[in-house]
């Protein structure tokens, strides 16, 4: 009986601490934050903040940049996200995924193979292949309006997905895409981001309005003689 007693407690002890082991486990594991570095250039905020370069920054963290500014957020060897100027973009990270929703601006993106990465904007959602490392582009004009918004994709290795409700839409490496319809009542032009539009140049016929120009600089131009009294009819010789 007595052996029976012990050999209870014994096991009743190992079932103790086998619980606090896997509790323990958990609990680690929830504390463990996953975070990037960020690098910045110019006026750059996180989370409403001013940040600065060589900082920490957590997953569900909102980038702004500023005009001519630019952070690139590093994510060891997940991937990296790079923000142009006059972006904004929420980014969601792990060991395995990237998630960004970008409200404004250009993002340039590079992940790892196997990190499942995906890119929301007002009209679309762009994925990359899984399988490969891919490096691409989503860029938004007319960003404050969903109705006349656009998203530009450009892959430049690997694959990514343009998804429009129902409509997907491969992007190879080299290609480029757009989902949205600016061309909706009510929608102005809606260049896209970072492009200038057009400076307007007459057409050729301008080039005609050069000689009248210079033919009165021609009579203007002082000679080497007198000055011709009233009323001297001026001839103006080939030669000189």
């Amino acid at each position: 009986m007595l052996g029976k007693h012990i050999l209870r407690k014994f096991l009743t002890l190992l079932t103790a601490v086998a619980v606090w082991c896997v509790y323990s486990t958990v609990a680690l594991a929830a504390a463990k934050d996953i975070t990037g570095e960020i690098t910045i250039v110019g006026q750059v905020t996180v989370n409403g903040q001013a940040a600065v370069s060589n900082s920490t920054i957590v997953s569900g963290s909102t980038i702004v940049t500023g005009t001519n500014s630019s952070a690139t957020i590093s994510l060891a060897k997940t991937g990296r996200v790079e923000l142009l100027s006059d972006s904004t973009l929420t980014l969601k990270f792990s060991d395995n995924s990237i998630v960004g929703m970008l409200s404004a601006g250009k993002v340039r993106v590079w992940n790892a193979a196997g990190i499942a990465t995906t890119f929301t904007t007002k009209n679309a959602t762009v994925i990359a292949d899984t399988g490969q490392s891919n490096t691409f582009t989503v860029d938004v004009g007319c960003g404050n309006d969903a109705k006349c918004s656009q998203t530009f994709v450009e892959t430049i290795a690997g694959l990514v997905m343009l998804r429009t409700g129902t409509t997907d839409k491969q992007v190879a490496a080299g290609t480029d895409a757009v989902a949205g319809n600016p061309s909706q009542t009510g929608c102005q032009p809606c260049p896209r981001p970072g492009s200038a539009p057009p400076v307007a140049i007459a057409g050729p016929w301008w080039l005609l309005l050069i000689p009248a120009a210079l033919v009165p600089v021609i009579f203007l131009v002082p000679g080497d003689g007198p000055e011709p009294e009233p009323g001297t009819t001026i001839v103006v010789s080939p030669i000189r």
